[in-house]
């Protein structure tokens, strides 16, 4: 057990700086802090509440629905320190709005991926539980981003997602001067074998964190690259966001329908209601 000088806030976070007034129950945690700024323009409302490093934090509220949103940095570890600290404050839901690569045929630059589990090719999560433990999404979170990529309109796919800690070679890509680390050239076409839809960086990490903690975690991601084409494009940047934020409005639905219910938690059975009143 480590001495209480190893914790040196009992409510401000030390990464964050928040606290446990300053975030909504769900988060969504994109990579990019500058990305904060694209998300919260679709709310109805927000404020600024904390910026540190690379964490930017703001909270308001979409169609009605309170909500926040913390930028993580690139990479698990940074991830996994942003999701400890805002559990710690009370968040309880945590959706990773991001970019990535595809690596199946048919996926467009543009298109959306909704994560129902991550292959934890990151090292973060391998600190925290044995390497067979699985990093998968809640499925209350997944059937809310579902709903809600359907009600936008926006073309997705829903499937495995691999996190890497590496852009480069861990992605398959070479490194400096061409650079090819063991494994690399046949790392894609393994994944894609195995029906992996896409490679990302910090989705295995928060999903494996929640699941440890009893929190839900869900990840969106817009297709950046796709390694079967070539094709590379920053093309529906805020799709992910839209649907993440609209998530969040069906999943607050979802837990008022089970509280009427008296259900332990939301099932299809208990249906959604009118989830943008």
């Amino acid at each position: 057990m480590t001495g209480d000088s190893e914790d040196p806030n009992d409510e401000v976070q030390y990464h964050l700086a928040v606290g446990p007034d300053d975030v909504a129950r769900t988060v969504l945690v994109p990579g990019d802090p500058e990305r904060v700024e694209k998300i919260v323009d679709l709310w109805d409302e927000f404020e600024l509440v904390a910026e540190h490093r690379e964490f930017r934090t703001a909270t308001g509220a979409h169609r009605g629905t309170p909500i926040s949103t913390t930028s993580t940095g690139i990479g698990s570890p940074s991830a996994a320190i942003a999701l400890e600290e805002l559990a710690r404050v009370g968040c309880e839901t945590f959706i990773r709005v991001g970019s990535c690569g595809a690596i199946q045929p048919g996926m467009d630059v543009g298109d959306l991926v909704i994560t129902t589990g991550a292959v934890r090719q990151e090292g973060t999560s391998d600190e925290y539980v044995r390497e067979d433990y699985p990093a998968t999404a809640d499925d209350r979170v997944v059937a809310a981003l579902v709903a809600a990529a359907e009600e936008l309109g926006y073309d997705y796919h829903v499937g495995v997602t691999a996190s890497t800690d590496s852009f480069y070679p861990g992605q398959g890509r070479p490194g400096f001067e061409g650079f090819e680390a063991a494994g690399s050239d046949d790392l894609v076409d393994d994944l894609r074998e195995a029906g992996v839809l896409n490679i990302e960086m910090e989705a295995s990490s928060i999903l494996t964190l929640a699941g440890l903690y009893g929190l839900r975690a869900g990840a969106v991601c817009t297709v950046y690259a796709n390694r079967v084409t070539g094709e590379f494009r920053t093309e529906g940047e805020s799709r992910a966001a839209e649907t993440a934020s609209l998530a969040a409005t069906y999943l607050e639905r979802m837990d008022e329908r089970a509280r009427e219910a008296g259900a332990d938690r939301w099932h299809p059975g208990l249906g959604l209601g009118d989830a943008t009143e």
